[in-house]
């Protein structure tokens, strides 16, 4: 996928307030939420601006289904979603169209009532249980009835080729800096805190800088000497020519999961699983992710192949006058799995006999940043005052990530956190707390 281009700026400033490495959803929004305060903010992209996982997500803005931790962010986010064409003056794709999780078992409906009893009616959500008939009359050509659905009805949709890049422009005309083809190989200290920033084309004096690196935040953060538990899984999709299909809501059942685009197709991927590719981290992170390989180790497709070799080669520690793993490698291009493709669209087409014989216009996968607990971190890190991340958002930084800038920036500024920011905090994973996985 190719995300709609961002120009660079030329010149790297002597100062900035803040930096942020890393030009994704999380960083872009970032910046802007810092440029609207007034902050001198300068962002540091390797490659381009969206060119990793925030252009190859499904576009899913939702709260449904979220890590009860996670609900209060994906309610402000969907909150911002909905004012973020008027405040980026630019089409960013997001519609307010409702989401379905539809359930082919009577298991599955209670399991969604569950989430819903317990976590969407005490946070104030709008998600309904829908009966069999209400959710056939919402998912019209159904080749057979559904015995059930959760149902979001405010819960929407935006389109990852052009919704970062409308935001990172945003940013600029507010007086952010942006960068691209722009490394940041490290960082500088003075008494112990943040006093710069060292990029593949010079120094940027700074006091603050964010990392919001996704698949590349441990390796920055191994060679400045902080540990972050945090592996990667690749998930496949695809997109339809466009198709009459009557189905305007965002859905996911059985093996499929897929999403109205504004072109008239639909992009369609895998419901369920995920490919995690077997690398070094996996043997050094092992102890760290046991618990939520025990509760998601159906969901995950296990690979030993090219992926080890690559991240093998790769320096895990490097010095500021060396080329970094980050100028070598500027955009992770994963090969897409046409076999889980082909279950999602064989699934698809079983349920919606619409979908036989679309023609398919593109294939690509992305790869996800996860966490051990599957929630990201939005936080400070204690041992170096001024270093700050933003990553680990586990498949979900697309949706949250305009309330995940706006919680980083109320951190850095010092202003009234927009939620709790505990549930986020660096320290739960580094101090021995018990991960909890929902």
């Amino acid at each position: 996928m190719t995300p709609h281009p961002v120009k660079s700026d030329q010149t790297l400033p002597d100062k900035a307030d803040v930096v942020i490495i890393g030009g994704g959803i999380i960083g872009a929004s970032t910046a802007l939420e810092l440029a609207e305060r007034g902050i001198k903010v300068v962002l540091c992209e390797k490659g381009i601006i969206a060119g990793e996982q925030s252009s190859r997500n499904w576009g899913w803005c939702r709260q449904m289904g979220r890590d009860p931790r996670e609900i209060p962010l994906a309610k402000i986010s969907l909150d911002l979603w909905g004012q973020m064409n008027e405040r980026t003056n630019c089409e960013t794709g997001f519609r307010r169209c409702g989401i379905l999780y539809l359930c082919q078992t009577q298991a599955e409906l209670a399991n969604r009532e569950h989430w819903l009893k317990n976590h969407a009616i005490p946070q104030g959500l709008s998600s309904t249980i829908l009966s069999s008939d209400e959710t056939d009359r919402l998912t019209p050509g159904s080749s057979l009835p559904w015995s059930g659905a959760l149902f979001t009805k405010d819960d929407g949709r935006a389109e990852p080729q052009i919704a970062t890049a409308a935001i990172a422009n945003a940013a600029r005309s507010k007086g952010a800096r942006l960068f691209t083809n722009c490394a940041v190989r490290g960082i500088e200290r003075s008494a112990g805190r943040i006093s710069a920033v060292i990029t593949e084309n010079g120094i940027i004096n700074c006091d603050t800088v964010v990392v919001a690196g996704g698949a590349w935040s441990r390796r920055f953060c191994t060679n400045a000497g902080i540990e972050l538990p945090q592996l990667t899984v690749v998930n496949s999709a695809m997109r339809s020519a466009p198709l009459d299909a009557h189905l305007p809501h965002t859905m996911a059942g059985e093996e499929f999961a897929i999403r109205k685009r504004l072109d008239g197709g639909y992009t369609i991927a895998h419901g369920i699983i995920s490919i995690a590719d077997i690398v070094p981290d996996s043997f050094r992170l092992a102890g760290a992710f046991l618990p939520a390989l025990r509760e998601e180790f159906k969901n995950l497709n296990f690979r030993v192949g090219g992926r080890f070799v690559d991240e093998a080669r790769l320096a895990r520690f490097w010095n500021m006058d060396e080329t970094s793993p980050f100028e070598i490698t500027r955009i992770l291009d994963p090969k897409p799995s046409h076999r889980l493709l082909e279950r999602a669209y064989n699934s698809l087409a079983k349920r919606f006999p619409v979908f036989n014989d679309i023609h398919i216009e593109e294939r690509w996968a992305g790869i996800i940043d996860v966490t051990p607990d599957a929630v990201p971190v939005i936080s400070a890190v204690a041992a170096i005052p001024g270093f700050y991340l933003a990553t680990g958002f586990s498949g979900h930084g697309f949706g949250i990530g305009p309330g995940a800038g706006k919680l980083a920036a109320d951190l850095i500024t010092g202003a009234p956190p927009c939620v709790d920011p505990h549930p986020f905090r660096y320290e739960r994973l580094v101090d021995g707390s018990k991960f909890e996985i929902y």
